[in-house]
């Protein structure tokens, strides 16, 4: 990493228990014994759209400096954990989580946790790219001017959100052109460039390549492996192969029928080093799935 990167780290506030009301109590690890630290810790989480359980009893850890990916086929409630883990379901008012869903050991969900705060500390980055109506400047400095950085700072931030997207070569000589003239693939490493401004501990990509050619999907896959000395990256994918390439433990996630309503529930099959669940999974439809028998 650049001498910008490890300025902008420096400068990354720690987690302020007071402020989130909850004393800091790292959870322990889920059958692993690692040392990293426990960043994000989900014990029997479920998630209601009303009276519907959309995904049920998950219970992982995420690990710091660690990419998780999240694979499973369609409607096994992947992304419904994932914008759980930074209150986005808060937006859905049918929406409600049970359980316990902790950030650095501090209970996201307790009534006295700004949601705000909780998705500036956890950025997301979506399916599509998404950047706003605005020139490039204008979409790095959109977070850190909300949050009331110094004006004076904003070049700074720029430079090193860019640089560290890897986008700041293409881009440095036309920030004030629209984002929205820039390719899909420069959009979407904007985007992560926008997320990170604001200096997250954690980064959410919900199928960030799903919309990219090979190219662009490959440039984001280096620029994750890249970054994630800095950030916690938590992806939700349905392409094997990139969860097997990019990432350090994989989750997956399958659909069981409930016979009372006749909908699928969401539910974690399977947490564990990447590598054992491709080539040694303990679960017998985890093997289906990373073969290709089903999903």
């Amino acid at each position: 990493m650049d001498e910008n990167s490890d300025k902008s780290r420096e400068r990354r506030p720690e987690v302020d228990a007071a402020k989130l009301n909850r004393p800091i109590a790292v959870a322990a690890g889920v059958g692993d014994d690692t040392d990293r630290p426990v960043v994000l810790s989900m014990r029997d989480l479920s998630v209601y759209y009303g009276s519907f359980r959309a995904v049920r009893d998950v219970n992982m850890d995420v690990r710091e400096n660690e990419i998780t990916a999240m694979i499973g086929p369609s409607g096994c409630g992947k992304s419904t954990v994932l914008r759980s883990i930074n209150r986005m379901n808060d937006l859905i008012p049918t929406a409600r989580v049970e359980g316990d869903l902790r950030f650095h050991g501090v209970d996201l969900y307790d009534s006295r946790v700004d949601p705000v705060e909780v998705r500036r500390r956890i950025g997301m980055v979506f399916q599509k790219p998404n950047p706003f109506p605005k020139s490039i400047y204008d979409n790095i400095t959109y977070g850190p001017r909300i949050a009331g950085t110094p004006k004076t700072d904003f070049d700074e931030i720029v430079e090193t959100s860019l640089k560290r997207a890897a986008l700041w070569d293409e881009v440095k000589d036309r920030l004030s052109e629209s984002a929205l003239g820039m390719s899909g693939g420069q959009q979407q490493r904007l985007c992560i460039a926008r997320a990170i401004a604001t200096n997250p501990d954690v980064l959410l990509m919900d199928e960030p390549c799903s919309a990219l050619d090979p190219i662009a999907t490959g440039m984001i896959e280096d620029l994750m492996q890249e970054i994630k000395d800095n950030y916690t990256i938590v992806i939700v994918t349905h392409n094997m192969q990139q969860a097997a390439r990019v990432s350090d433990r994989t989750a997956f996630f399958t659909a069981q029928l409930d016979s009372e309503n006749d909908r699928r529930t969401g539910l974690l099959v399977e947490f564990d080093r990447t590598e054992k669940i491709f080539s040694n999974p303990a679960d017998e439809r985890t093997e289906n799935y990373v073969t290709g028998r089903f999903g």
